[in-house]
Protein backbone atom coordinates (compact mmCIF):
# COMPACT_ATOMS: atom_id res chain seq x y z
CA UNK A 1 0.00 0.00 0.00
CA UNK A 2 1.21 3.48 -0.62
CA UNK A 3 2.04 5.20 2.29
CA UNK A 4 0.65 8.35 1.13
CA UNK A 5 -2.70 6.90 -0.12
CA UNK A 6 -2.99 5.32 3.22
CA UNK A 7 -2.43 8.17 5.23
CA UNK A 8 -5.10 10.00 2.96
CA UNK A 9 -7.99 7.53 3.60
CA UNK A 10 -8.16 7.75 -0.46
CA UNK A 11 -7.45 3.69 -1.34
CA UNK A 12 -10.06 2.43 -3.47
CA UNK A 13 -12.15 -1.17 -2.66
CA UNK A 14 -14.74 -0.39 -6.21
CA UNK A 15 -14.17 0.81 -9.08
CA UNK A 16 -17.20 2.18 -11.41
CA UNK A 17 -17.80 1.13 -15.01
CA UNK A 18 -19.15 3.97 -16.93
CA UNK A 19 -20.53 1.30 -19.72
CA UNK A 20 -20.90 1.74 -23.36
CA UNK A 21 -23.43 4.65 -22.67
CA UNK A 22 -24.54 7.26 -20.27
CA UNK A 23 -27.61 8.40 -21.56
CA UNK A 24 -30.44 6.60 -19.67
CA UNK A 25 -32.94 6.77 -23.06
CA UNK A 26 -29.84 4.44 -24.67
CA UNK A 27 -29.91 2.20 -22.01
CA UNK A 28 -33.16 0.46 -22.77
CA UNK A 29 -32.46 -0.25 -26.36
CA UNK A 30 -28.92 -1.05 -25.09
CA UNK A 31 -30.02 -3.69 -22.17
CA UNK A 32 -32.02 -5.70 -25.19
CA UNK A 33 -29.90 -5.92 -28.16
CA UNK A 34 -27.51 -7.20 -25.58
CA UNK A 35 -29.46 -9.66 -24.04
CA UNK A 36 -30.53 -10.93 -27.33
CA UNK A 37 -26.78 -11.28 -28.28
CA UNK A 38 -26.11 -12.89 -25.22
CA UNK A 39 -28.91 -15.02 -25.96
CA UNK A 40 -28.40 -15.98 -29.58
CA UNK A 41 -24.34 -16.51 -28.88
CA UNK A 42 -25.42 -18.91 -25.84
CA UNK A 43 -27.60 -20.81 -28.04
CA UNK A 44 -25.99 -20.71 -31.11
CA UNK A 45 -23.18 -22.82 -29.49
CA UNK A 46 -25.11 -24.89 -27.43
CA UNK A 47 -26.51 -26.08 -30.56
CA UNK A 48 -22.91 -26.99 -32.21
CA UNK A 49 -21.97 -29.01 -29.36
CA UNK A 50 -25.60 -30.76 -29.29
CA UNK A 51 -24.54 -31.36 -32.99
CA UNK A 52 -21.33 -32.27 -32.79
CA UNK A 53 -22.40 -34.87 -30.13
CA UNK A 54 -25.64 -36.40 -31.96
CA UNK A 55 -24.02 -36.87 -35.06
CA UNK A 56 -21.13 -39.60 -35.86
CA UNK A 57 -19.75 -37.68 -38.50
CA UNK A 58 -18.27 -34.93 -36.10
CA UNK A 59 -16.44 -37.34 -34.09
CA UNK A 60 -13.71 -36.11 -35.34
CA UNK A 61 -9.76 -34.31 -34.06
CA UNK A 62 -11.50 -30.79 -36.23
CA UNK A 63 -15.38 -31.21 -34.26
CA UNK A 64 -13.50 -32.14 -31.15
CA UNK A 65 -11.38 -28.74 -30.97
CA UNK A 66 -14.74 -26.75 -32.81
CA UNK A 67 -16.36 -28.07 -29.42
CA UNK A 68 -13.80 -26.98 -27.22
CA UNK A 69 -14.23 -23.06 -28.40
CA UNK A 70 -18.19 -23.06 -28.05
CA UNK A 71 -17.70 -23.74 -25.27
CA UNK A 72 -15.01 -20.93 -24.38
CA UNK A 73 -17.31 -18.78 -26.66
CA UNK A 74 -20.27 -19.21 -24.38
CA UNK A 75 -17.33 -18.51 -21.39
CA UNK A 76 -16.19 -15.37 -22.54
CA UNK A 77 -19.52 -13.70 -22.91
CA UNK A 78 -21.37 -15.01 -20.11
CA UNK A 79 -17.85 -13.32 -17.81
CA UNK A 80 -18.88 -9.87 -19.24
CA UNK A 81 -22.07 -9.38 -20.01
CA UNK A 82 -24.55 -10.46 -17.76
CA UNK A 83 -22.99 -8.29 -15.30
CA UNK A 84 -23.06 -5.36 -17.59
CA UNK A 85 -26.91 -5.98 -18.41
CA UNK A 86 -27.15 -6.58 -14.35
CA UNK A 87 -25.91 -3.07 -14.35
CA UNK A 88 -28.15 -1.34 -16.94
CA UNK A 89 -31.46 -2.89 -15.24
CA UNK A 90 -30.13 -1.80 -11.39
CA UNK A 91 -28.64 1.40 -12.23
CA UNK A 92 -25.95 0.72 -10.23
CA UNK A 93 -22.18 0.96 -11.57
CA UNK A 94 -20.19 0.23 -9.34
CA UNK A 95 -18.17 -3.35 -9.09
CA UNK A 96 -16.18 -4.30 -5.45
CA UNK A 97 -12.29 -4.24 -6.34
CA UNK A 98 -12.08 -8.10 -5.94
CA UNK A 99 -15.19 -8.83 -8.15
CA UNK A 100 -13.72 -6.34 -10.67
CA UNK A 101 -9.99 -9.05 -10.26
CA UNK A 102 -12.01 -11.89 -10.59
CA UNK A 103 -13.80 -10.88 -13.45
CA UNK A 104 -10.51 -10.29 -15.50
CA UNK A 105 -8.64 -13.54 -14.37
CA UNK A 106 -11.72 -15.68 -16.10
CA UNK A 107 -11.87 -13.38 -19.35
CA UNK A 108 -7.55 -13.68 -19.84
CA UNK A 109 -7.91 -17.53 -19.19
CA UNK A 110 -10.86 -17.83 -20.69
CA UNK A 111 -8.99 -16.00 -23.81
CA UNK A 112 -6.19 -17.44 -23.20
CA UNK A 113 -7.44 -20.88 -23.98
CA UNK A 114 -8.70 -19.81 -26.92
CA UNK A 115 -5.48 -18.38 -28.39
CA UNK A 116 -4.00 -21.96 -28.15
CA UNK A 117 -7.23 -23.72 -29.23
CA UNK A 118 -7.12 -22.13 -32.60
CA UNK A 119 -3.44 -23.15 -33.18
CA UNK A 120 -4.43 -26.78 -32.00
CA UNK A 121 -7.09 -26.26 -34.74
CA UNK A 122 -4.56 -25.08 -37.53
CA UNK A 123 -1.60 -28.04 -36.27
CA UNK A 124 -5.06 -30.08 -36.94
CA UNK A 125 -6.03 -29.38 -40.76
CA UNK A 126 -1.69 -29.09 -41.04
CA UNK A 127 -1.84 -33.19 -40.59
CA UNK A 128 -5.47 -33.92 -42.13
CA UNK A 129 -4.47 -32.06 -45.10
CA UNK A 130 0.03 -32.59 -45.31
CA UNK A 131 0.32 -35.82 -43.72
CA UNK A 132 -3.07 -38.05 -44.54
CA UNK A 133 -1.42 -41.19 -43.72
CA UNK A 134 0.11 -40.47 -39.82
CA UNK A 135 -3.11 -38.21 -39.20
CA UNK A 136 -4.69 -40.85 -37.03
CA UNK A 137 -1.60 -41.45 -35.12
CA UNK A 138 -0.67 -37.91 -34.56
CA UNK A 139 -3.83 -36.44 -33.83
CA UNK A 140 -5.10 -39.66 -31.34
CA UNK A 141 -7.85 -38.97 -28.80
CA UNK A 142 -4.78 -38.95 -25.99
CA UNK A 143 -2.79 -35.81 -28.55
CA UNK A 144 -6.16 -34.08 -28.91
CA UNK A 145 -6.56 -34.22 -24.78
CA UNK A 146 -3.19 -33.66 -24.30
CA UNK A 147 -3.60 -30.30 -26.51
CA UNK A 148 -6.53 -29.17 -24.45
CA UNK A 149 -5.03 -29.72 -21.52
CA UNK A 150 -1.30 -27.70 -22.37
CA UNK A 151 -3.79 -24.79 -23.63
CA UNK A 152 -5.51 -24.77 -20.18
CA UNK A 153 -2.65 -24.84 -18.29
CA UNK A 154 -0.84 -22.21 -19.95
CA UNK A 155 -3.97 -20.01 -20.09
CA UNK A 156 -4.30 -20.33 -16.78
CA UNK A 157 -0.38 -19.04 -15.93
CA UNK A 158 -1.10 -16.00 -18.26
CA UNK A 159 -4.07 -15.22 -16.56
CA UNK A 160 -2.34 -16.04 -12.77
CA UNK A 161 0.75 -13.41 -13.10
CA UNK A 162 -1.13 -10.68 -14.89
CA UNK A 163 -4.08 -10.90 -11.85
CA UNK A 164 -1.26 -10.94 -8.89
CA UNK A 165 0.74 -8.35 -10.85
CA UNK A 166 -2.04 -6.08 -10.87
CA UNK A 167 -2.52 -6.91 -6.95
CA UNK A 168 0.76 -5.18 -6.32
CA UNK A 169 -0.47 -1.72 -8.10
CA UNK A 170 -2.17 1.17 -5.60
CA UNK A 171 -5.24 3.01 -6.66
CA UNK A 172 -6.06 5.55 -4.88
CA UNK A 173 -9.03 7.38 -7.18
CA UNK A 174 -9.97 8.68 -9.39
CA UNK A 175 -11.92 5.01 -9.78
CA UNK A 176 -13.40 5.38 -13.20
CA UNK A 177 -13.18 2.78 -15.60
CA UNK A 178 -14.15 4.26 -19.17
CA UNK A 179 -16.13 0.47 -20.46
CA UNK A 180 -18.23 -2.09 -19.71
CA UNK A 181 -15.69 -4.73 -18.19
CA UNK A 182 -12.63 -4.57 -15.75
CA UNK A 183 -9.62 -4.92 -18.36
CA UNK A 184 -5.85 -4.68 -18.03
CA UNK A 185 -5.02 -1.38 -20.03
CA UNK A 186 -7.86 0.70 -18.35
CA UNK A 187 -7.35 -0.22 -14.92
CA UNK A 188 -3.58 0.52 -15.88
CA UNK A 189 -4.20 4.13 -16.15
CA UNK A 190 -6.11 4.51 -12.78
CA UNK A 191 -3.15 3.33 -10.91
CA UNK A 192 -1.42 5.62 -8.63
CA UNK A 193 2.04 3.71 -8.75
CA UNK A 194 3.96 3.14 -11.69
CA UNK A 195 2.73 0.44 -14.04
CA UNK A 196 5.74 -0.48 -15.96
CA UNK A 197 6.40 -4.21 -14.93
CA UNK A 198 2.79 -4.38 -15.59
CA UNK A 199 2.78 -3.24 -19.10
CA UNK A 200 6.17 -5.00 -19.80
CA UNK A 201 4.08 -8.52 -18.33
CA UNK A 202 1.28 -7.53 -20.91
CA UNK A 203 3.99 -7.09 -23.55
CA UNK A 204 5.99 -10.11 -23.28
CA UNK A 205 3.53 -12.59 -22.16
CA UNK A 206 1.11 -11.19 -25.08
CA UNK A 207 3.83 -11.66 -27.09
CA UNK A 208 4.18 -15.15 -26.25
CA UNK A 209 0.35 -15.59 -26.14
CA UNK A 210 -0.20 -14.30 -29.91
CA UNK A 211 3.10 -13.78 -31.62
CA UNK A 212 3.87 -17.76 -31.14
CA UNK A 213 0.75 -19.12 -32.06
CA UNK A 214 0.45 -16.72 -35.18
CA UNK A 215 3.61 -17.80 -36.37
CA UNK A 216 2.61 -21.42 -35.90
CA UNK A 217 -1.12 -20.69 -37.49
CA UNK A 218 0.61 -19.16 -40.80
CA UNK A 219 3.51 -21.58 -41.07
CA UNK A 220 1.12 -24.69 -40.95
CA UNK A 221 -1.33 -22.57 -43.21
CA UNK A 222 1.95 -22.34 -45.75
CA UNK A 223 2.61 -25.93 -46.36
CA UNK A 224 -1.73 -26.09 -46.49
CA UNK A 225 -1.78 -23.97 -49.32
CA UNK A 226 0.84 -25.71 -50.60
CA UNK A 227 -0.71 -29.04 -50.38
CA UNK A 228 -4.31 -27.69 -51.35
CA UNK A 229 -2.58 -26.34 -54.45
CA UNK A 230 -1.59 -29.61 -55.57
CA UNK A 231 -4.56 -31.38 -55.38
CA UNK A 232 -5.40 -31.89 -59.21
CA UNK A 233 -9.23 -32.13 -58.51
CA UNK A 234 -11.04 -28.79 -58.42
CA UNK A 235 -13.60 -29.80 -55.94
CA UNK A 236 -11.15 -31.50 -53.89
CA UNK A 237 -9.63 -27.94 -53.62
CA UNK A 238 -12.32 -26.17 -52.89
CA UNK A 239 -13.48 -28.52 -49.91
CA UNK A 240 -10.00 -28.15 -48.50
CA UNK A 241 -9.97 -24.57 -48.71
CA UNK A 242 -13.28 -24.18 -47.07
CA UNK A 243 -12.82 -25.79 -44.50
CA UNK A 244 -9.45 -24.10 -43.78
CA UNK A 245 -10.88 -20.39 -44.52
CA UNK A 246 -13.50 -20.97 -41.67
CA UNK A 247 -10.75 -21.46 -38.69
CA UNK A 248 -8.56 -18.40 -40.82
CA UNK A 249 -11.88 -15.94 -40.60
CA UNK A 250 -11.74 -16.62 -36.84
CA UNK A 251 -7.99 -16.48 -36.45
CA UNK A 252 -8.40 -13.01 -38.21
CA UNK A 253 -11.35 -11.70 -35.87
CA UNK A 254 -9.65 -13.33 -33.00
CA UNK A 255 -6.15 -12.22 -32.79
CA UNK A 256 -6.94 -8.86 -35.08
CA UNK A 257 -9.45 -7.73 -32.10
CA UNK A 258 -6.97 -8.71 -29.49
CA UNK A 259 -3.91 -7.28 -30.45
CA UNK A 260 -5.53 -3.63 -31.36
CA UNK A 261 -6.45 -3.94 -27.94
CA UNK A 262 -3.29 -5.26 -25.69
CA UNK A 263 -0.24 -3.75 -27.81
CA UNK A 264 -0.63 0.33 -27.91
CA UNK A 265 -0.99 1.29 -24.57
CA UNK A 266 0.04 4.43 -23.24
CA UNK A 267 -3.24 6.71 -23.66
CA UNK A 268 -4.15 8.47 -20.65
CA UNK A 269 -7.77 7.82 -21.06
CA UNK A 270 -9.89 4.77 -22.54
CA UNK A 271 -11.64 5.48 -25.78
CA UNK A 272 -14.99 4.76 -27.24
CA UNK A 273 -12.43 2.56 -29.85
CA UNK A 274 -11.57 0.00 -26.52
CA UNK A 275 -15.46 -0.01 -26.36
CA UNK A 276 -15.75 -1.22 -29.78
CA UNK A 277 -12.78 -3.66 -29.85
CA UNK A 278 -14.19 -5.02 -26.64
CA UNK A 279 -17.70 -5.66 -27.78
CA UNK A 280 -15.88 -7.70 -30.44
CA UNK A 281 -13.86 -9.91 -28.42
CA UNK A 282 -16.71 -10.23 -25.61
CA UNK A 283 -19.68 -10.46 -27.61
CA UNK A 284 -19.45 -10.06 -31.48
CA UNK A 285 -16.73 -12.86 -31.88
CA UNK A 286 -18.51 -15.47 -29.98
CA UNK A 287 -21.77 -15.04 -31.67
CA UNK A 288 -20.20 -15.50 -35.10
CA UNK A 289 -17.85 -18.41 -34.36
CA UNK A 290 -20.89 -20.45 -34.45
CA UNK A 291 -22.30 -19.13 -37.95
CA UNK A 292 -18.82 -19.35 -39.56
CA UNK A 293 -18.30 -22.53 -38.58
CA UNK A 294 -22.09 -23.63 -40.01
CA UNK A 295 -23.03 -21.67 -42.60
CA UNK A 296 -21.65 -23.56 -45.78
CA UNK A 297 -21.25 -26.93 -43.84
CA UNK A 298 -23.90 -29.68 -44.94
CA UNK A 299 -22.81 -32.09 -42.19
CA UNK A 300 -23.17 -29.57 -39.61
CA UNK A 301 -26.64 -28.23 -41.29
CA UNK A 302 -27.73 -31.94 -41.22
CA UNK A 303 -26.61 -32.71 -37.79
CA UNK A 304 -28.15 -29.57 -36.27
CA UNK A 305 -31.42 -29.74 -38.23
CA UNK A 306 -31.56 -33.32 -36.42
CA UNK A 307 -31.08 -31.66 -33.03
CA UNK A 308 -33.67 -28.83 -33.56
CA UNK A 309 -36.53 -31.32 -35.65
CA UNK A 310 -35.31 -34.75 -36.07
CA UNK A 311 -36.12 -35.53 -32.54
CA UNK A 312 -39.47 -34.14 -32.58
CA UNK A 313 -40.17 -36.09 -35.74
CA UNK A 314 -39.04 -39.40 -34.22
CA UNK A 315 -41.28 -38.40 -31.36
Amino acid sequence: MDPEAETNGTAVTEFILLGLVETEKLQSPVFVLFLFAYLLTVGGNLSILAAILVEPKLHTPMYFFLGNLSVLDIGCITVTVPSMLGRLLSHKRAVPYGACLTQLFFFHQLAGVDCFLLTAMAYDRFLAICRPLTYSVRMSHSVQWILVAVSWACALTNALIHTIALTTLNFCGPNEVNHFYCDLPQLFQLSCSSTQLNELLLFGLGFLMTGAPVVLIITSYIHVTAAVLRIRSVEGRKKAFFTCGSHLTVVCLFYGTGIFNYMRLGTEEASDKDKGVGIFNTVINPMLNPLIYSLRNPDVQGALWQVLVGRRLLN
